[in-house]
């Protein structure tokens, strides 16, 4: 029998459902010889996030990544556009504007929370020429100040894309995120709330969006008889047996919801009470995900916890560093960043998988007040 104080814990790991949902539907894929990314299972897929998010148009791609460059492709990012981008998040959330050879402008968080500043925006709004675009991320799961970050976007102009790579389930007064913009992309790689092994969404309120993205995500192929192109196109179609993993996931998603609620409720009733610990924040009106547990803790080196967590074989990882402490975006880095720097600087992202029990989550906890 394994020693359960030796048991590896890893920041987070894929999930799939008790009762083999996903198998069902990869095995239909298979035994209707559906296997290029077109099928039922894609359909299916792509209408219950429809159905899910109260949106009217939906399209599953190969990754968060695809979707959100398809995002950019259907509002038509030229280059030299600047785009403003959340300096607080994944590359991936940027890299897709140097695709299209767009300028990112890089925008400080708050750390009421820990994602885009509406007052840095604005001020980049007022002060930045050719601005064509907002890329607001919501953060671990932790909603964006979305309401204000639109009617900021829809005063200047400008459109906003939601990068809800983290936050499917989390809402603003009930509304999902990922819908208030006029694009919202979703990932499901091995790591998210469902996953699809690896794949994305692109959801829109917008029918000529849609169908732009339909063209060129599909080679951009005209409807020809004969294989003719006007455009460069992309093959980010999502695959038929990925999206039957999908499906199946679709069936499991309040559960993963509520399970990564419960585990971050564990985490802050333990761990909130440490000298110099601040947990992720909440208001009101937002209801996170969670797809990460985060804190942040000024007492203790963040390195000092994770190092201690690592000899007890629990993997945990720092904040998101910052786009513009990035060498890739050396020469887009814009400042002062104070707050985006503060939070990775103080930072710790801790073990969130939904398969994880209370007994596992209680021996991180034990490890970390170790520490204090």
């Amino acid at each position: 029998m394994n020693n359960p104080s030796t048991k590896k814990i890893y920041l987070i790991t894929p999930h799939m459902s008790d009762n083999a949902y996903e198998l069902k539907h990869i095995h239909t894929a298979f035994e209707t010889n559906w296997i290029a990314p077109i099928g039922e299972n894609i359909t299916v897929f792509e209408q219950g996030l429809k159905a899910y998010l109260n949106v009217p148009y939906a399209m599953a791609l190969s990754s968060g990544t695809a979707s959100l460059h398809m995002a950019l492709k259907a509002i038509q990012i030229k280059p030299g556009d600047v785009v403003l981008c959340q300096d607080l998040t994944f590359a991936a959330s940027v890299f897709p504007v140097l695709y299209e050879q767009g300028i990112p402008v890089f925008i400080d968080s708050d750390l009421e929370t820990w994602n885009m500043c509406p007052i840095a925006l604005e001020k980049a709004l007022r002060e930045e020429a050719n601005v064509k675009a907002v890329i607001v991320v919501h953060l671990y799961g932790l909603p964006a100040n979305i309401e204000i970050i639109k009617d900021l976007c829809h005063k200047y102009n400008v459109m906003l894309i939601e990068d809800a790579a983290e936050a499917l389930g989390a809402t603003v007064n009930l509304k999902q995120c990922g819908t208030f913009g006029d694009l919202g992309i979703y990932s499901f790689n091995g790591s998210k709330v469902i996953t699809t092994s690896s794949g994305g969404m692109v959801v829109t309120h917008n029918e000529s969006y849609y169908k732009r993205i339909q063209y060129v995500s599909n080679q951009a192929k005209a409807p020809t008889r004969h294989y003719e192109h006007h455009d460069i196109g992309y093959n980010y179609r999502l695959s038929n047996v990925l999206a039957g993993i999908g499906v199946g996931q679709l069936n499991v998603l309040e559960q993963r919801l509520a399970r990564k609620r419960a585990i971050y409720a564990l985490y802050k009733k333990h761990l909130s009470g440490l000298d110099g610990v601040t947990m992720m924040p909440e208001n009101i009106h937002m209801n996170p995900s969670y797809w990460l547990s985060c804190f942040l803790t000024t007492k203790v080196n963040p390195l000092t916890i994770i190092e201690a967590l690592e000899t007890n074989h629990i993997e945990a990882r720092p904040l998101w560093k910052p786009m513009h402490q990035q060498p890739i975006f050396k020469d887009f880095t814009q400042g002062p960043l104070k707050n985006s720097a503060y939070l990775y600087e103080h930072g710790v992202c801790l073990p969130s998988g939904t398969a994880l029990t209370d007994d596992d989550i209680m021996r991180i906890i034990h490890v970390i007040q170790g520490c204090f």
